[in-house]
């Protein structure tokens, strides 16, 4: 099975070198480990831009799709059997990065 484990953060890039280590290490242990399919920053919400073409709109909003202060500012891919192993992963997701996190299924 497959998991989004989602950074809940009101900030982008804005891991401390401790905490950069911490993800590194995380992420070596996933790769050690079978778990790793990818992971990644996103740039902050105010470079966003959603696209609506349903029907051949062409609509452009130059905003990100919600105006919350919180936001998802990186995610993990991850490999798990279970959904137990993948909240244990999501744990030491958060710990890594002293962040919320979210974790759900892919379809």
């Amino acid at each position: 099975m497959r998991f989004l484990i989602a950074v809940i953060d009101d900030q982008s890039n804005s891991g401390t070198d401790d905490e950069m280590k911490n993800i590194n290490a995380f992420n070596d242990t996933l790769r050690a480990n079978g778990h790793w399919i990818f992971a990644c920053g996103l740039a902050n919400p105010s470079n966003a831009i959603v696209i609506d073409n349903r029907r051949g709109a062409g609509l452009v909003t130059e905003a990100p799709l919600f105006a919350a202060k919180e936001q998802m500012s990186g995610f993990w891919i991850v490999e798990a059997n279970d959904e137990t192993t993948a909240r244990t992963l999501a744990h030491g997701g958060s710990k890594a990065c002293n962040r919320k996190v979210e974790l759900r299924p892919l379809l």
